[in-house]
């Protein structure tokens, strides 16, 4: 009796979770599996705006990269340099990111191998981030966030009580089984179960990292304390007075003798001082974006900390796998494309969910009629 009202309780919950979000969940994924394969979206669009480049055999420097950064922007005050990202392949060009006051991208495409300006933009305007902002903020900020934060956590739960009124733990075969030629009820219940259990586990793992970032101002400093690890102290550069900062070049060849196998991703634009310049690198294990590099002192190039995805302590190794499972990234290719349906999964789930509910909501409203006594 116990075992049936806490079903009821737990299919309860389901139900109106699930009406509550589901058409936010369902917009959530839509985008998410738009964003999959967002790098070699960008890529494309970046080619798309500068048009083709031909490889040759001697890129500019980073250095003239940053000088023709500053001069073709030296008319728009209200930008600040942010970061140099470096062409991932040799037909794509330098990309140079500033940011406004109100924390706007724009982007400096600049030519590889002649050094010239291809092309410029307001960069939050572009296609992938519009559907980035849209996936994690609605377009509306902090509150945006915070309703896509929750939405997460209610994603969760909709996993877990998916899971626990699942019928395939009575009998496995029942819980992977579509009856294609039963009555459309039938089928209808019978996608739901399916698409549910196949993508529960992967459903979960979005739901709970993109909780987890979107309210990271208090979950990492969680996850720091419950795993006994210490956050990392704040670096930066020791002033020296009247001498400039080493060239960018120089520091990028420090960077290479602690990584030498792998590739510079970026390179951090300092805006104070007392800034530290970080090189982000990526190893031929890691993803796209890279999730190693090296903090060093602008003016003496010193090494003032190293991140090493491959020894990472419990806490940022946590936050490290966030990225493998949010993106889908842990089985390469193959898990990208998994996600590209998974994504796809919470309008499916919306639609059968719905239809079972009209179903009881029908059935109930019949049952009332037949318990109202009729008058002759």
């Amino acid at each position: 009796m116990r075992s049936r009202k806490f079903r009821d309780t737990v299919f309860i919950l389901h139900r109106y979770i699930g009406l509550a979000v589901g058409l936010l969940i369902a917009f959530v994924g839509l985008t998410g599996s738009l964003l999959v394969f967002k790098p070699e979206m960008g890529q494309f669009l970046i080619t798309q705006q500068v048009g083709s480049i031909v490889p040759q055999p001697q890129m500019v420097s980073i250095d003239a990269v940053l000088e023709t950064a500053k001069s073709v922007s030296i008319n728009r005050p209200d930008l600040k340099l942010d970061s140099i990202r470096l062409p991932p392949t040799s037909d794509l060009p330098y990309e140079v990111g500033l940011f406004d006051a109100a924390n706007q991208l724009t982007r400096i495409f600049i030519h590889p191998y002649t050094g010239a300006v291809m092309a410029w933009n307001q960069s939050d305007s572009s296609f992938e981030r519009i559907i980035l902002k849209l996936h994690y903020s609605l377009l509306l900020g902090r509150n945006g966030e915070i309703i896509i934060g929750m939405s997460g956590l209610l994603l969760f739960l909709l996993c877990i009580t998916g899971l626990i009124l699942w019928p395939g733990w009575r009998k496995l075969i029942t819980g992977f089984k579509i009856k294609w030629d039963g009555h459309l009820k039938r089928v209808n219940f019978d996608i739901h179960k399916v698409a549910g259990v196949v993508t529960a586990i992967f459903l979960a793992f979005t739901a709970v990292t993109g909780f987890f970032w979107n309210f990271s101002d208090f979950s990492y400093p969680l996850i720091y304390a419950v795993t006994f690890t210490s956050e990392p102290p704040e670096v930066t550069s020791q002033v020296v007075t009247n001498q400039a900062p080493l060239k960018l070049s120089q520091l990028l060849q420090i960077s290479n003798t602690v990584f030498p196998k792998a590739k510079t991703f970026s390179i951090s634009i300092p805006s104070q001082p007392e800034d530290a310049v970080y090189i982000r690198k990526r190893q031929n294990h890691e993803m796209f974006y890279g999730g190693s590099g090296v903090y060093l002192d602008q003016y003496s190039g010193a090494v003032l900390r190293e991140v090493n995805s491959l020894k990472l302590p419990l806490a940022d190794s946590i936050f490290s796998a966030f990225e493998y499972l949010h993106y889908g990234t842990f089985w390469g290719l193959s898990s990208r494309v998994l996600y590209l349906f998974v994504g796809l999964s919470p309008t499916i789930l919306l639609i059968t969910g719905f239809v079972m509910y009209q179903y009881r909501h029908r059935k109930s409203k019949q049952k009332d009629v037949m318990a109202k006594p009729h008058l002759n």
